[in-house]
């Protein structure tokens, strides 16, 4: 019998075991690629984060901060945004072709900022990187990269952008080494900040539609009358919030480097002037509210200069007769505005001066502001020149705030450049009775109408206002040829809404003004010209068969035949 010999049986097992094992291989073999390029990445991201804290400073370090806050005016209108931009820069010490060559493909691409020699020197500085460009354009990146030098690098950071250049850079400002350095940009720093910003846009008080306005009407006359300088102001008279707020000469905040110290500087919250005449509703509204005038038909002595030791006190268009209420401020009588503060005295006058805040700087969010000079000793003369706007120096801020005081039913408000909600306004402080406002707003209108004020006047718009007059102060005293000229008005005054003021510093006797430099011929023509023009934009219609009634007052001012208002200071 033959044994049985066990064989083995061939199978297909060891085909798939070795698959197995290659793709186990393979496996491992992706997953170390993985790694080690994850370990690239970190590397190079690491010496990427170097070059920029080493190389480029402190400024391509805050171009990896989160964007800032856009701004934009009370309708929407962009005026500061955060953009994406290129930069273009170089390490010198990693250059490896010829210096003067690449300096000369860049002077070629770059003429703007440089010749050859200049690039020479900024490529060849012994520093680790230097900026060539900032905000390049994508064609110059493009450009500068087929020059094909490693040393030159490329880089997407954040740019501060304000779109409608000029327009508002007093109020906007600008910022410097990712931080606000003035105006809005300065004040709400924190909130437009990086992390502190919650992605809505910061909307302003400011009508860009008005500001616009008040910039063209305010420079073309700044230009014609070769001004030295200029302020222009819309105030909403209920809520204080600022429509628009222009200080000249501008500067554009995208080059603020090209600005100097003149065109930085804001006029309007800055600057301190004796406002002259404009001072004397104020003072009349304190004689109203305070009982000393309770007779519109009041008369005071204007015959003569007033003397007052060894001060004396003159008109510069003397009617050199008695004057009552309505015929003092007609004809801006500084003898006759001297004569009710002297009544008034001195306390009554300074706790208004006081509650306008006139002893303080003005109350805005800007930190650019200027402070009052506020007299340190208050003899009679003082209280008589300062009731007519000499002695006391303000900002244009204050006394637009104090005009809307004065006609909005008596309450002061503190400024603002950031927009209120409906219901929102402050509740400010009163000042003077509403009754007292109702009888300032008709003797204002009475100005435009029959007075100094008459070329303020708007056609449907009810326009109230007074002219300001005052010699530039100057070192060691005033100068006689030159003249800040003020018009602070109100319209409709009928039912007051905005204050507009007008002021013009230094403007010279050209054809444009008559060859005259009070305010009747310089400011209020500015004021009608920028109130026609936004009057509707506000919501202000034009109504010539509406106005505040000055029939009983109007009765009362003395004319001569012929005569049709004064159109002195």
């Amino acid at each position: 019998m033959t044994a049985l010999v066990a064989r083995p049986i061939r199978t297909q097992r060891a085909p798939d075991q070795r698959q197995a094992m290659l793709a186990t291989q393979h496996l491992r073999l992706m997953v170390l690629m993985l790694l080690f390029g994850a370990a690239v990445t970190v590397i190079v991201a690491r010496l990427a984060l170097l070059g920029v804290l080493e190389g480029g400073g402190a400024d391509r370090a805050r171009a990896l901060v989160a964007s800032r806050g856009d701004i934009v005016d009370r309708n929407g209108a962009p005026l500061a945004r955060t953009i994406d931009a290129w930069t273009i820069g170089v390490h010198p010490g990693k250059l490896i072709g010829d210096p003067a060559t690449i300096a000369q493909k860049l002077a070629d691409l770059m003429p703007d900022k440089g010749d050859q020699s200049a690039f020479y020197a900024q490529i060849t500085k012994p520093v680790s990187f230097t900026y060539l460009n900032r905000r390049a354009s994508p064609a110059l990146v493009e450009a500068v990269n087929a020059i094909g030098e490693p040393g030159i690098v490329f880089e997407r950071e954040t740019q501060r952008l304000y779109p409608q250049s000029t327009l508002a850079a007093h109020v906007l400002g600008f910022i410097s080494n990712g931080h606000g350095q003035s105006g809005i940009e300065r004040a709400l720093d924190d909130r437009l900040t990086g992390a502190a910003t919650s992605g809505a846009p910061v909307a302003l008080s400011i009508d860009a539609r008005v500001q616009a306005a008040m910039e063209s009407e305010l420079g073309g006359a700044m230009a014609s009358m070769q001004a030295r300088a200029a302020a222009g102001i819309v105030l909403d008279v209920d809520s204080g919030e600022v429509i628009s707020m222009v200080s000249m000469p501008l500067f554009n905040p995208n080059r603020v480097g090209m600005a100097g110290t003149e065109q930085l500087r804001n006029t309007v919250t800055q600057s301190v002037y004796e406002l002259g005449s404009a001072f004397k509703p104020i003072t009349m509204a304190v004689a109203i509210d305070s009982g000393v005038v309770s007779d519109m038909s009041r008369r005071f002595d204007a015959t003569a200069p007033l003397q007052v030791g060894r001060f004396r006190i003159k008109d510069d268009h003397p009617q050199k007769r008695w004057l009552n209420i309505p015929e003092t401020l007609i004809h801006s009588s500084n003898i006759a505005t001297a004569r009710i503060a002297d009544e008034i005295g001195p306390a009554r006058l300074q706790a208004m001066f006081r509650k306008l805040g006139f002893d303080t700087k003005p109350d805005i969010e800007l930190r650019e502001k200027g402070r009052p000079l506020w007299p340190t000793f208050w003899a009679r003369t003082t209280t008589m020149t300062t009731a007519y706007g000499h002695g006391i120096a303000v900002t244009p801020l204050h006394l637009a705030s104090a005009y809307a005081a004065l006609v909005n039913g008596g309450i002061w408000r503190p400024s603002t450049l950031l927009r209120v909600q409906p219901g929102h306004a402050p509740q400010g402080r009163r000042v003077i009775s509403a009754d007292t406002s109702y009888r300032m707003r008709q003797l204002l209108r009475l100005i435009v109408l029959d007075g100094t004020g008459r070329k303020a006047e708007a056609p449907g718009y009810r326009v109230g206002g007074k002219t300001g007059t005052a010699e530039a102060a100057s070192a060691g005293g005033y100068d006689r040829n030159r003249n800040v000229s003020t018009f602070a008005a109100a319209f409709p005054m009928d039912a007051p809404r905005y204050v507009v003021l007008v002021m013009m510093d230094s403007p010279k006797r050209v054809e444009a003004n008559s060859f005259q430099t009070t305010a009747a011929y310089t400011a209020a023509p500015v004021v009608s010209r920028v109130i026609s023009r936004t009057g509707a934009m506000l919501g202000v219609m034009p109504d010539d068969r509406r106005d505040v009634d000055t029939t009983q007052i109007g009765s009362l001012v003395w004319r001569a035949p012929g005569e049709h208002g004064s159109q002195g200071e």
